[in-house]
């Protein structure tokens, strides 16, 4: 079954796939294929967007190009914002008619405030990184990758400190605890995903 519970036109899946993985235009209909296929094209990715940092404040029409590149071959709606209503585990991402607006909102209050990241102390990375990370994952602006482009956007930002890319083994090994401090994003407390963040941002003298 797929991860996600959503809604909508965007809620297509490949024949043959058992409906385990969604319309594509590869013709991929196993799961583990779908993973390997969008893995490698994430190096890619990493690769082209570490080896050219953006110079200045990161934009939603960037992140947008990101995901376009990324999942373009993959699929349609790659660099698209979802048009389905979507929720994991029993809570709501935003709902899809709200997407633009957030968007737009993310973009002068988040994006525009806290990048780029270049010369920042550590403590001042931790903080644009978990606000920055946890408003990205509420809106969920994509149907697909929306985890892995917030990564991206977080070790864009600690490599343009000087402290990425980032080991991401801590919020892998206490998942829970990492989804709960996302959620605390709602009630504007941040502090909890501080904490994480802390704990995938190296030193200063590492």
């Amino acid at each position: 079954m797929s991860r996600y519970h959503v809604s909508g036109w965007q809620n297509s899946y490949q024949e043959g796939s058992d409906g385990d993985v969604l319309k594509n235009k590869l013709g991929i209909v196993t799961r583990d294929d779908m993973d390997h296929a969008e893995l490698m094209l994430l190096r890619k990715l990493y690769v082209d967007v570490l080896g050219q940092l953006p110079q200045g404040p990161v934009t939603v029409r960037l992140i947008r190009e990101w995901h376009r590149r990324w999942l373009g071959n993959v699929y349609a709606w790659a660099g698209y914002e979802r048009s389905v209503n979507m929720s994991k585990g029993g809570f709501p991402f935003a709902a899809a008619d709200r997407i633009p607006a957030l968007l737009d909102d993310y973009d002068r209050r988040c994006l525009a405030r806290y990048t780029p990241c270049f010369g920042i102390l550590r403590k001042d990375l931790i903080e644009a990184v978990a606000l920055t990370h946890v408003e990205f994952i509420l809106i969920h602006p994509f149907r697909e990758g929306n985890g892995r482009i917030a990564r991206l956007l977080a070790d864009v930002m600690a490599v343009q400190a000087g402290l990425g890319p980032l080991d991401y083994s801590p919020w892998e090994s206490h998942r829970s605890e990492y989804i709960q401090a996302i959620q605390m994003g709602l009630m504007g407390d941040y502090q909890p995903m501080k904490i994480w963040v802390g704990r995938v941002v190296p030193d200063d003298d590492t």
